[in-house]
């Protein structure tokens, strides 16, 4: 079966670079061609969202692909929310648009969806949503918002598999006595608040700042205030793999996270976790009843396994009906 994997793939994020090394490496039995922001070679380009991305042919290329792929899968992330964007939102659509004039099936596989602040953020995704053939969700509330909307399809609750990735690696953690923050490129005062009165309650030997879309200048831009504001021996890595990823994590005393993929990676290693929402509904708040332990991260892993198998049945019967 040929599919094409449709993500956040390119852009230098760690996190959705990890989800697209989920899908090759557990489901090798498709033949995925994956659509990027900067297509590596045998990837293909995303489909244009404006009038700049008309600009070339690569995406030509892409219409051929989908041309002769079998069904379109969404592979992860919170592509559809309109929390810093409506242009995400729009651009996803773009592609399940394209899908639907070439008669492709459409998945949306651990999908986080919403929160929305727009109108017509919150239509295209339930464009996309109502025309899907399968659709997994990874957490509670997108469950809950998707469910409102009574679609035809069934709506399977599920975790970000990026989590059975890192679990299924088992490499040794080496735990020290420094304390990690993960920021993001819009981080504000609700985490450098965070950080200061940690430090203030608990004495840590170091300050390492793990930077998981390290070529992003603003990111860059956060470390640095972060690094003057302390009198901690300070290191900024810009995390390039999961194996990196883990290694910053597993030596950690602590982890402040702004960023979804870190907290997973601290769940997953048994590592004391603080989490900092951007906002209400942020998909991160939903990591917090594990982080404060009323919850236990050994339910995530039933809840992934549930997850891939359904996904797993929904394009074997795909692929029997094509």
């Amino acid at each position: 079966m040929r599919c094409l994997l449709v993500g956040n793939y390119g852009v230098g994020n760690l996190g959705d670079e990890a989800l697209r090394e989920y899908f090759l490496q557990r489901f090798p039995d498709v033949e995925w061609q994956v659509l990027s922001a900067h297509p590596a070679p045998g990837e293909f380009a995303r489909l244009p969202g404006g009038l700049r991305s008309f600009v070339g042919s690569d995406w030509l290329r892409t219409l051929k692909a989908l041309k002769r792929a079998d069904a379109v899968v969404f592979g992860g992330g919170s592509l559809f929310t309109d929390i810093e964007s409506p242009y995400a939102c729009f651009l996803w659509w773009v592609h399940a648009a394209m899908a639907k004039c070439y008669n492709k099936p459409i998945v949306l596989a651990f999908q986080g969806v919403g929160p929305f602040k727009t109108t017509i953020g919150e239509w295209f995704a339930r464009r996309v949503l109502k025309n899907a053939a399968f659709t997994s969700v990874r957490d509670h509330d997108s469950y809950q918002l998707v469910k409102s909307w009574k679609l035809n399809t069934e709506v399977v609750q599920t975790f970000d598999p990026v989590f059975s990735l890192i679990s299924a690696k088992k490499l040794t953690r080496n735990p020290q006595n420094v304390f990690i923050v993960i920021p993001r490129r819009n981080s504000g005062n609700s985490l450098q608040n965070a950080l200061k009165n940690m430090l203030e309650q608990k004495k840590f030997d170091a300050l390492t700042i793990l930077l998981l879309q390290g070529d992003d200048p603003q990111e860059q831009e956060v470390s640095k205030i972060m690094q003057h504001n302390t009198s901690l021996p300070t290191r900024i890595v810009s995390v390039k793999s999961l194996e990196t990823l883990i290694a910053g994590v597993g030596q950690a005393a602590h982890v402040l996270t702004e960023r979804f993929h870190g907290g997973i990676a601290a769940l997953a290693l048994g590592v004391p976790l603080t989490v900092i929402s951007q906002g209400e509904g942020d998909k991160l708040s939903q990591l917090q009843p594990y982080a404060e332990g009323k919850k236990s991260p050994h339910d995530l892993h039933a809840l992934v396994a549930q997850g891939e198998s359904a996904l797993r049945k929904a394009l074997v019967q795909l692929d029997k009906t094509r």
